[in-house]
């Protein structure tokens, strides 16, 4: 809020953003108090505070990205990389802010998750960027969880979810260099629906019927 009040001078606006942080939170039903960190959903307020680590690595002249609290930071070597691991530190710990350990590290570029893709390095010296395998398996829990063939739900209730849940995921991974991955997963995708709809007509010759209908067998 102080730094927010060096650039706003409109007191309702303040007063606002005040009452956004303040916010009590529901958790497993029942609403309770915060008394850290931002609501989801607040990367323009972790801009404002971490204004001062952008401007410190500018500085340096160091390669990063950032967006929100998530930041990588690319050296040279495992040296340097500690160093300004070390530094960086220091000024989190100016801000009140702490590191998550389980997060953080450094190490070689290639297999670094971040935002949901990594950068990978193919045949002929080119690196590209792919979906993370993290980001992947958690897709296919989800899409699990939609086909499951004791779910209960109909075909159309499965379609449903399927078109609510995978044009938002391709669209945040349109920017991904591997069409084979998106391929793989297409195909997989068919199976387990495939599976789905076999599992629910049941009895043989209830497929066979249906498949006849859909002209998939001749006789």
């Amino acid at each position: 809020m102080d730094r927010l009040s060096r650039r706003i001078d409109d007191k309702a606006v303040l007063r606002l953003i005040r009452r956004f942080l303040q916010a009590r939170v529901m958790m497993d039903g029942a609403v309770q108090a915060r008394t850290e960190g931002t609501p989801q959903g607040a990367p323009l307020l972790a801009n404002v505070l971490l204004d001062e680590v952008d401007k410190t690595l500018e500085k340096c002249g160091l390669c990063f990205a950032r967006y929100a609290d998530d930041c990588n930071v690319y050296v040279r070597s495992q040296r340097a990389g500690e160093r300004v691991l070390a530094a960086m530190r220091r000024i989190y710990l100016g801000l009140k802010l702490t590191v998550n350990e389980a997060k953080t590290a450094v190490g070689i570029v290639f297999g670094r998750k971040f935002l949901g893709y990594c950068l990978r390095r193919w045949s002929g010296g080119f690196v590209k960027i792919a979906v993370a395998p993290k980001a992947i398996e958690t897709f296919k829990d989800r899409i699990r969880a939609i086909t499951r063939r004791m779910g209960g739900r109909s075909m159309e209730q499965v379609a449903e979810l399927l078109r609510e849940y995978m044009p938002g995921w391709k669209a945040y991974f349109r920017l991904a260099q591997t069409p084979k991955v998106f391929q793989n997963l297409d195909s997989w995708i068919r199976h387990r629906v495939r599976a789905a709809q076999l599992k629910q007509w049941r009895r043989g010759t209830t497929i066979y019927r249906e498949l006849r209908r859909l002209g998939l067998l001749t006789r």
